[in-house]
This record gives structure tokens, sequence and C-alpha cells, in this order.
């Protein structure tokens, strides 16, 4: 890799680096393992950044790397996880917009998502970040129309498990 591209993906990952931690955010615990899964999304990055072609923009990109790369270690480890009651998760809102109830939805909503399988966490996370079908089906490898009728899936697991 030229010195050039080393600057360019340097550039690229701090510019998104928020995917980075979103995905780790959606897929552990604690701190130590969120810096763990930060750092091996980044090697993985790192690794993969020669290929990267640019035939989608560098977030789509990052997201189908950083997500694949949570899904292998995950299944790896799913055996040994250790689970934190949500009451410790700390949620960053600003004080002057503090909500309780807010915040309570949003503690039931992620232990839901956390129930889901991995592609469909996957979903979730791409569909609350904004993204359309489009983007959705090319960064999970999907067609179109597999990424709407899977989310539709999703949707009534999420009623039912918040609906019981």
């Amino acid at each position: 890799m030229t010195k050039d591209q080393e600057h360019q993906f340097v550039s690229e990952l701090e510019n998104n680096q928020n995917i980075v931690h979103k995905v780790c955010s959606l897929y552990t615990n604690d701190r130590d393992s969120h810096k763990d899964l930060f750092q091996e999304i980044t090697i993985q990055l790192w690794r993969a950044y020669p290929k990267f072609r640019g035939d989608s923009k560098f977030s789509t990109w990052m997201y189908r790397v950083a997500l694949n790369t949570a899904i292998t270690l995950y299944r790896k480890s799913k055996k040994s996880i250790k689970t934190q009651d949500y009451e410790s998760v700390i949620f960053k809102i600003k004080a002057d917009e503090y909500d309780e109830t807010q915040e309570q939805q949003l503690k039931l909503m992620y232990n839901a998502v956390k129930e889901l399988g991995d592609i469909d966490k996957a979903l979730v996370f791409l569909y609350l970040e904004d993204k359309n079908y489009t983007e959705i089906a090319e960064t999970l490898g999907i067609s179109e129309v597999n990424a709407r009728v899977k989310m539709n899936r999703v949707k009534n697991k999420l009623r039912t498990i918040l609906n019981p």
C-alpha cells in the first residue's frame, strides 16, 4: 500500500469511525469487548482496503466489513457470551434533553434487538441508520426484495418481543 493510500485510509476511517462504534455497541456488552471488536474491525478494514475498488461509497463498504467482522466474532464467541444488565448500560442523552420515558424505551428496544439473530440485528441497525433498502441490500449482500421481506419479518419479531 502506498503512503497516499495509507493517508486516504486513515482519513476515511477517522471520518466514518462512528459506524464502527455503532456496530461495536450492537454486538458487545462491555467497554473492553467494544474496544477489542473496534480493533478487530479496524484491522479487517486495513487488510481489505487495497481491494476496495470504489464501486460503492466508502461508508457502505465499511458497514459491510464491520458487520461481517462483528457477526463472525459474535458467532465464534457465542458459547461464552458475557451478559450485562441493561440497567448498567449508559445511554448518551444530553442532560437538557433527558427524558426518562425515552431512555426506558431505548433500553427496551436495544434489549429486543439483542434477542434477534445476527443478520436481523444488522438489518435493524442499517434501517435505524436511515439506509434505504438498496443500500441495506448492497451492504448485506442480499437482494432489495429480500431486504424488504426480512425487514417486515424483523418488525413483527420486535413487536412480539416488545408486546408479549
